[in-house]
């Protein structure tokens, strides 16, 4: 199951190798806006914080709380198929030692029955939360992909950073001056008015 985080950390990543994001992969790859070169020796990177600007964005707050209900519902889902199957591994192990040689064979051949259909069902409630993640969360993460997008070719950044994600954890320093989050902010807010 993703969470905003992870989902922030795969948009980081979407940034500097222009593929992989949540939404991005519901979506058809549409061409990114070229920039110029930069001179020779130059490389321009800047950085945000994408979970900043995304907490501002209009209906992020619902859609996130939305996600994150039905996610929480499916982790007790899945709690309680896990508790059953625990259970009944469990009785096996009690009895196990009482049971003929083809009675315990039967048993583990059911119980491993029984796990492999807890890992099918597992797995289809991970793809629910999934489905509904890209469903809410995905065209927000979309257009502010898109507007980074806009910002880093007009700028000519070779990349863009999130300071926010995972992966920026090894940036030790940087200079301020490269933080254009407010920049991607009012970009936004542009759109909002339009």
């Amino acid at each position: 199951m993703l969470s905003v985080r992870n989902a922030l950390v795969i948009l980081a990543l979407a940034l500097s190798m222009r593929t992989g994001s949540v939404a991005a992969q519901a979506t058809p790859v549409r061409p990114q806006p070229q920039s110029p070169q930069p001179a020779a020796g130059v490389t321009k990177i800047a950085f945000i914080n994408a979970q900043a600007l995304l907490r501002g964005m209009p209906g992020y707050a619902q859609a996130e709380s939305t996600w994150t209900k039905d996610a929480e519902l499916a982790n007790g889902e899945a709690q309680k198929l896990r508790a059953v199957f625990d259970s009944a591994v469990a009785q096996y192990q009690q009895q196990q030692a009482l049971m003929t040689p083809s009675a315990r064979t039967t048993r583990e051949r059911a119980l491993q029955a029984q796990g492999d259909s807890l890992q099918g069902k597992l797995q289809g409630l991970q793809a629910r939360v999934g489905n509904k993640e890209r469903e809410l969360l995905g065209p927000i993460q979309e257009r502010l992909k898109s507007i980074i997008d806009g910002i880093r070719a007009e700028g000519n950044y070779l990349m863009i950073i999130d300071l926010s994600s995972d992966a920026a954890a090894s940036v030790v320093s940087y200079d301020k001056s490269a933080d254009i989050t407010l920049r991607v902010a009012q970009r936004l807010a542009q759109g909002q008015s339009n």
